[in-house]
């Protein structure tokens, strides 16, 4: 993936160099690269032929490789951001530095480092004296892009579905035991039980050697119901760096993506940091100054508190110790390929910083929620406060009814959990009905379906929402504004209706969360529309 970031940029307009892909079959992650290769349009050869053919210059984003025999150079890149974790030896019994190539390879003279500041060439000769003179300084063209995109950024949240009244929590975990989803895999569903749903986005990424390891499906079986409570599991190539562009919070442990967000300016909670990660580096200076989360606690007021407190600059000196050249790393990248190619650069001016590509929201929609719902009276106006939250991941958010506060299940007519929608107390039509007659048409074949049900509500086209009560009656809800959703207008007659307030010419302010977004809602009750 970090090639194919980077190459096409490089060699762009370029006749002289044909390149080849190749990957190891035999690597315990190599699920998925064949098809991505093939995606991308790339020439595949088989890895057993590379000794066959002339290669002038080797590019690889991975350390642990065999290269073919000869004498052309090597160039690694980086997949990361330094050398701050241990991994397992493939190899051998025991651990490894990750982003470190074996002393057999680095023997053969072939090899050359790409860093992104000259701290990790000190790094890395702690560990490996060997290596001196062998790294080139290219800086890192990811978080260029990352850069490079922050002014954009409403874009990758409209393509996201967030909405500009939303906040995204993007939720970042790296891959083994020590990392945040190895420690605390039930976190993402109890971040999306915490979080109100008209408030706010949740979105997860996961390290590309978890996909590779587990497969597709397995990840997407164990998310099932988080996915169907709203999250956005990020697809492992290239979507990532689109979420975090769009990130207003990041939960995160030592992964690279977390040093990443904190270097583009994203607020940061370090969910996991494990002891497989080095200390005195980048990422092990940014764990001891970022807020820790506290993954029994309040969540939601963790979140928050750290956007509350974020400065723009709040990690800038942690960002300048791991990355240098910053907006240079394609040109310079370009400058050092070139050169182990004994090529001349292309007359053409050297590639400036690449933005993210925008990346379409994956998912399900959310399906059944949680509502709480509280009446506040004595004004000149009866205010409804709505919160939902995702039913899929439970009730952690169930508050404990009153006189003036109450819940209540909703669930819209796509609910495929036949035990939520039997529960739900108001039910709620998907589409828009294309008159009031057949909105109430559909109303009526719903309280039949399930008639453990208080009410059924549905948007009516070019109008308001209808919603149709167990009684007979047809309440009309007209919203000021745009109506976003018919579960909310459904939520303000259920409180009016629980609380004994009057839904027949009745004028009352919705207000959504605790953000106070607030919009007029007129109620009455529609004459000659029976539910029959």
């Amino acid at each position: 993936m970090r090639v194919l970031e980077s190459l096409p940029a490089v060699l762009r307009g370029e006749d002289r160099v044909s390149v080849v892909f190749a990957y190891d079959s035999t690597s315990a992650f190599n699920d998925g690269v064949l098809e991505l290769l093939r995606d991308a349009g790339c020439r595949v050869m088989p890895w057993d032929q590379l000794e066959h053919i002339t290669v002038d210059l080797v590019v690889t984003a991975s350390e642990n490789i065999e290269v073919p025999e000869g004498d052309c150079p090597v160039l690694v890149l980086p997949h990361g951001v330094g050398f701050h974790k241990q991994v397992p030896d493939s190899r051998g019994t025991g651990a490894r530095l990750s982003g470190v190539v074996s002393d057999t390879l680095l023997k053969t003279g072939r090899v050359w480092q790409a860093v992104s500041h000259p701290a990790q060439e000190a790094e890395l000769l702690s560990v490996q004296p060997e290596a001196a003179g062998r790294t080139v300084l290219v800086g890192d063209p990811c978080l260029d892009e990352l850069e490079g995109s922050r002014p954009r950024r409403q874009a990758y949240r409209a393509a996201l579905g967030v909405a500009e009244s939303q906040r995204l929590v993007v939720i970042s975990s790296t891959w083994g035991r020590t990392s945040l989803l190895g420690q605390h895999p039930v976190l993402p569903a109890r971040v999306l039980a915490q979080l109100p749903w008209d408030e706010y986005r949740v979105a997860a990424v996961v390290h590309p050697n978890v996909w590779a390891a587990h497969g597709a499906w397995q990840l997407r079986a164990v998310l099932a119901d988080c996915v169907d409570a709203g999250l956005m599991v990020m697809p492992p190539v290239h979507a990532w760096r689109a979420a975090l562009v769009a990130a207003d919070v990041l939960i995160g442990d030592h992964g690279s993506v977390t040093l990443y967000g904190a270097s583009a300016g994203v607020p940061v909670l370090m969910g996991a940091f494990g002891l497989d990660a080095m200390t005195g580096s980048a990422v092990g200076d940014l764990a001891a100054c970022a807020p820790r989360l506290d993954v029994d606690g309040d969540l939601r007021g963790q979140i928050e508190d750290a956007m509350r407190t974020h400065t723009p600059y709040q990690y800038a000196q942690i960002a300048d110790k791991a990355f240098a050249e910053r907006g240079q790393a394609l040109a310079r990248l370009r400058h050092v390929i070139y050169r182990l190619l004994k090529l001349s650069e292309p007359p053409a001016a050297a590639p400036s910083a690449a933005t993210v590509p925008l990346a379409q929201r994956p998912g399900s929609e959310v399906t059944s929620w949680l509502v709480t719902t509280h009446v506040t009276a004595g004004g000149a106006e009866p205010v409804i406060g709505v919160s939902r939250f995702p039913a899929a991941v439970g009730t952690v958010a169930k508050e404990v009814e009153s006189a003036v506060s109450f819940t209540h299940l909703a669930c819209t007519d796509e609910e495929a959990d036949s035990r939520l929608a039997e529960s739900a107390s108001v039910l709620l039509c998907s589409r828009s009905a294309s008159s009031a007659v057949a909105a109430v048409r559909w109303i009526e074949d719903e309280l039949e379906r399930l008639p453990g049900s208080l009410m059924a509500a549905t948007r009516v086209r070019g109008g308001g929402v209808l919603v149709g009560l167990r009684d007979g009656r047809v309440v009309e809800a007209m919203v000021t504004g745009p109506v976003r959703d018919t579960g909310l207008c459904a939520a303000v007659v259920y409180a009016c209706l629980r609380s004994g307030l009057t839904v027949d010419d009745a004028m009352l302010t919705l207000r959504v969360g605790d953000g106070g977004q607030e919009e007029a809602v007129a109620l009455r009750v529609r004459p000659g529309l029976p539910v029959v």
